[in-house]
């Protein structure tokens, strides 16, 4: 199972996992085949990629760090709290006390799956993308919490803050946070006042406490002092601000936007690596990257070697050494026997580059062929 972009996806293809919008509908089933009917529907749902079954690693079962039933109801919390932003404070405070109570839950599941790491990509329609990007925000912050050792009350105010980051973006006209194309200065001016926004809306929200107001306000402070709204530097960002700003650009390079496609997670991975002490402080980047698999298991390679294999699964702290199963040698042959490597026993072999092009794939012979 591998997730692959829907410009890339062919008629008589097998869905690998569902597809579900933010109300918790399931619009496509595991183990439906893929009609052109289907594609057309999908595309007109803003839907940009798919997990598709294609028979290379049938055995494989990738789970998500929390169930499914937990982030399918985080996000229509999200969804309800944004869509009722100009009622009252009364109502504003209702839901902000059932998503108090989500995010205990998230922290609950992810204390219990503590060595699960991050394999999959949520697929979300560009119309739920700030609910979805809310809760995804939400874990990647309460792991990267858990990663450093935070106490059960330091991870709540944390994941608080984290799932209500971008609170104020309401108030954004939504003809700017869509456009398909570069802002314009002034267009960017107006997105840049989002944190202020959010920590208007919830000043009087007795559910929100201080600590988490401040990383709504902060979490695009960044390390060099070039952020905003202040143009703080160093140590005069929270830590938990700086946690959340940095799983937000995580998750938001590897999602597809109207502007531009998603970047594969190990391009993200590098790129937070690289923003070590200039973006972020160092000392939240690590403990990040140790639960972010680079190479999602069911990702297709190619290893140094020439082989071409399927990432099968990656140990935590070591993301950039998957285990592999080589399906194809170095001629690009079937392999006849399971073989399997874990990169971390070979240093000497690394991967080389991801096959996401299934058109690419297909070249290879199949077993049974005379592809010497």
């Amino acid at each position: 199972m591998r997730r692959v972009s829907l410009n890339l996806i062919s008629p008589g293809m097998k869905v690998g996992r569902p597809v579900i919008n933010s109300n918790g509908q399931v619009l496509l089933n595991a183990g439906v085949i893929l009609t052109e009917k289907y594609i057309h529907r999908l595309k007109l749902l803003g839907i940009p990629s798919l997990y598709i079954e294609d028979g290379y690693l049938p055995d494989l079962q990738v789970d998500d760090v929390i169930s499914d039933e937990t982030r399918i109801k985080a996000i229509t919390q999200v969804k309800n709290l944004l869509k009722e932003h100009t009622r009252s404070l009364g109502e504003q405070e209702q839901h902000t006390e059932k998503i108090y109570s989500t995010v205990n839950e998230i922290i609950d599941q992810l204390l219990s799956n503590n060595q699960l790491i991050v394999n999959l990509i949520d697929i979300r329609a560009m119309d739920d993308y700030v609910f979805a990007h809310s809760v995804n925000v939400c874990v990647l912050a309460l792991m990267t919490g858990i990663a450093l050792g935070y106490g059960r009350s330091k991870l709540f105010h944390l994941g608080m803050g984290a799932i209500l980051h971008d609170i104020g973006k309401i108030l954004i006209p939504k003809e700017i946070l869509d456009k398909p194309g570069k802002l314009t200065d002034e267009e960017y001016a107006v997105v840049k006042q989002h944190p202020e926004h959010g920590l208007k809306l919830l000043k009087d929200n007795p559910h929100v406490s201080n600590l988490s107001k401040l990383v709504v306000y902060q979490h695009h402070e960044r390390y060099c002092g070039q952020g905003y709204p202040q143009g703080l530097k160093e140590s005069e960002i929270h830590e938990f601000a700086q946690i959340t700003g940095m799983v937000d650009m995580y998750d938001a390079l590897t999602a597809d936007r109207v502007y531009r496609k998603a970047f594969p997670p190990h391009e993200a991975y590098e790129m937070i690596s690289a923003a070590g002490n200039y973006l972020f402080t160092y000392e939240i980047i690590q403990p990040f990257l140790s639960n972010i698999a680079a190479f999602p298991a069911g990702t297709m390679v190619e290893l140094s070697s020439g082989e071409v294999a399927i990432v099968v699964s990656t140990k935590k702290g070591f993301s950039l050494y998957p285990r592999v199963r080589v399906l194809f040698d170095r001629q690009k042959r079937p392999v006849t026997e399971v073989k399997e490597l874990e990169l971390l026993d070979y240093r000497n072999l690394v991967i080389s580059r991801v096959l996401d092009d299934p058109a690419e794939i297909q070249t290879f012979p199949t077993a049974g062929s005379n592809g010497e």
